[in-house]
């Protein structure tokens, strides 16, 4: 299809509004759809932004998937689900497409609210294993015949869950398991790894079958010697074969394999899923695909295949005009770089993230001190102990939401010998269309529970700096830097500094003391102008670090009729919970107004409809600031009388 028609469907894809009518098209119309599908995909995304590059990699997998197995009734789970958009054209939803990853449209991963061919909302890597041991056991128990295939990218296979998964699934040979690798030599940016290293060995030794075709062919034309000559060189080959291909090592597991298939050719892709379902037990089908595929902007693009997308040209495959501004990231990784310039002790470790967290810049400068660990944060965070143990300070970068998994290793292998290991959350708090698995929400709640943690919130560009620069300086303990994603706002200049305590703004009369936490307190000073309309005096102020609770706070609160936290990690265990209890032991009896993020699973949207839904807005926080000082009055009023 030509690109300036890419805008309408193809006219295969324009028939298929549910998965029955894919099944009924033709094989032979099979290679056209895969092209529109390419093209669709392409003006979608290009005008949503999105998981582009995987996306256009699976198209023949995804539709192999499809006519061999029959969903719902056969279980299909992706891993990660960020590859799932070929599945749900596949599905009847490409007209949704319109609004991938807007409020109220598709999301960009598989949702159960959505289809019910979508049956595990998997965002994290690594998870589909498990899911699918355990979707495929109860099948068995219940008597059901019934199919299960999990689709798991190559990148996925660095995580440990994945493994510990295989171990088990390779014990039950009954269960009817189809597990598809879908190998494309990278996670986010190029796998990491020895496993990674061993799939590649395939792909780049593409000679050692002709070379065994030719010795074959020579042998076989040699009298007498030749045939046994060959049978020895056979088990040569068997030895070579099992050195540089990844079928031994998923067979010394108990696991068939079938492989390695072309993911780009549909009848040979069909055959391979065809046997796979036929064998009665679990087998592995790996295949070989290209991230990209098929659209040269995104096979052309060196650090990630365009793997995920902010809305660009359909034909230069450049990012569009928009959202200008410096980065969050960028400060940082400007930051990291110049400490590590002073500083030989500082290293980085990113969980195959490299890019997208800032790390890449320290890489690209002192690439001997940077360790991508692949989807791996459990490993990350007790690889960044040992570092520690051995004199270094490592600096581990991670997407906030991710960080959740390796909370035994922070709380154990970091916190419990005192180490000092400094984690960078990028995307903390509230971050909008890749929805609520995505959401760095929970990390002040659960990390501060870390004895010996410390964690900074910084309010811009300045503070960043200055509190990634405090965090390296700790010797004896962990600690955290949360930052927001999006670009840096302008800087915010303190009056003063107090215990520690940043104070923005101060008025007369001390009626509320506003508290902002990180990027909140932008929202805190818009509130501040609000209160002093309806003629209250208000206080401003910026904890910095917000575990352990600075005890100035608690002095400041002692000062004002009222206080209110404004926080975008979740209200239980959150900052404003922590400032209560350090009142309360410090005696301290003003009352005190927590906003933060309720509980609960909220839906992708932009961050402002987000922070809208949530009460987080600066009308918000003023009108509840201004209605509870209000009552205050009446209740001081009505004990004078």
């Amino acid at each position: 299809m030509d690109r300036a028609d890419a805008s309408k469907p193809g006219e295969i894809l324009a028939t298929i509004s549910s998965l029955a009518e894919y099944k009924k098209l033709p094989v032979e119309a099979l290679p056209a759809l895969a092209e529109e599908i390419r093209d669709f995909l392409v003006d979608r995304v290009s005008r949503t932004g999105g998981h582009i590059g995987p996306n256009l990699g699976v198209v023949e997998v995804t539709m192999a998937l499809h006519r061999v197995f029959d969903s719902p009734h056969d279980r299909i789970v992706f891993d990660t689900g960020h590859q799932s958009y070929v599945h749900k054209i596949l599905t009847g939803r490409a007209e949704g497409f319109d609004r991938l990853r807007k409020r109220g449209g598709l999301t960009g991963y598989p949702n159960q609210s959505e289809s019910r061919h979508d049956l595990v909302e998997n965002c994290h890597a690594s998870t589909a294993l498990s899911y699918a041991d355990g979707i495929a056991k109860a099948h068995v128990v219940r008597g059901e015949d019934r199919h299960v295939v999990a689709v798991v990218g190559d990148g996925a296979l660095t995580g440990g869950m994945c493994w510990e998964a295989l171990n088990n699934i390779a014990s039950r040979k009954d269960l009817p398991l189809v597990i598809v690798v879908n190998d494309n030599g990278r996670s986010y940016a190029p796998t990491i790894g020895g496993l990674a290293n061993h799939l590649a060995t395939l792909r780049l030794n593409p000679t050692y079958e002709k070379l065994l075709d030719t010795v074959k062919e020579t042998l076989g034309r040699t009298p007498v010697v030749g045939p046994p000559l060959f049978e020895a060189m056979h088990a040569v080959k068997r030895g070579i074969k099992d050195a540089v291909a990844p079928q031994a090592m998923f067979e010394d597991l108990g696991l068939k394999y079938v492989g390695p298939v072309d993911g780009h050719d549909l009848d040979t892709m069909i055959s391979a899923l065809e046997r796979a379902k036929g064998f009665g037990g679990p087998v592995i089908v790996h295949t070989i695909t290209r991230k990209g595929n098929g659209y040269a902007p995104a096979e052309d693009e060196p650090d990630d295949r365009m793997h995920q997308s902010n809305a660009f040209d359909p034909d230069t495959g450049q990012a569009l005009p928009g959202g200008g501004g410096v980065k969050w990231t960028s400060v940082f990784a400007e930051e990291l770089v110049a400490v590590a310039d002073e500083r030989t002790d500082v290293v980085g470790i990113t969980a195959a993230m490299a890019k997208s967290t800032g790390i890449s810049k320290l890489a690209d400068k002192h690439p001997e001190r940077v360790f991508d660990v692949g989807i791996a944060e459990q490993h990350a965070a007790t690889s960044a102990a040992g570092l520690a143990l051995g004199g270094m300070h490592p600096v581990v970068a991670v997407y906030s939401t991710f960080l959740n998994r390796a909370f035994d290793q922070v709380l154990l292998d970091v916190g419990m010998h005192r180490l000092p290991v400094t984690f960078v959350l990028d995307r903390s708090g509230i971050t909008g269309p890749d929805g609520p698995s995505h959401y760095g929400i929970w990390d002040m709640a659960v990390f501060r529970v870390v004895p010996g943690m410390r964690i900074a919130a910084p309010r811009d560009a300045a503070t960043l700096r200055e509190e990634f620069r405090e965090a390296i300086a700790v010797d004896d303990g962990p600690t955290i830097v949360r930052i927001p994603t999006g670009a840096v706002g302008a800087d915010l200049t303190a009056l003063e500094r107090v215990g520690g305590v940043d104070v923005l703004a101060r008025d007369g009369a001390q009626d509320v003391l506003l508290v902002g936490c990180g990027s909140m307190v932008t929202v805190a000073m818009e509130a501040a102008a609000r209160i002093r309309e309806h003629g209250f005096g208000v206080t401003v102020a910026d904890p910095r670090w917000v575990a352990p609770v600075p005890e100035a706070l608690a002095d400041m609160a002692s000062a004002h009729r009222l206080v209110v936290t404004v926080e975008d990690g979740v209200r239980t265990g959150g900052f404003g919970d922590a400032l209560a209890k350090a009142m309360r032991d410090a005696g301290v009896t003003t009352p005190l107004k927590d906003l933060g993020v309720s509980a609960g699973w909220h839906p992708h949207g932009s961050r402002d409809e987000l922070m809208a839904d949530l009460g987080l807005t600066a009308q918000d926080v003023a009108r509840v600031a201004t209605e509870a000082l209000v009552r205050l009055d009446g209740s001081d009023a009505a004990l004078r009388v």
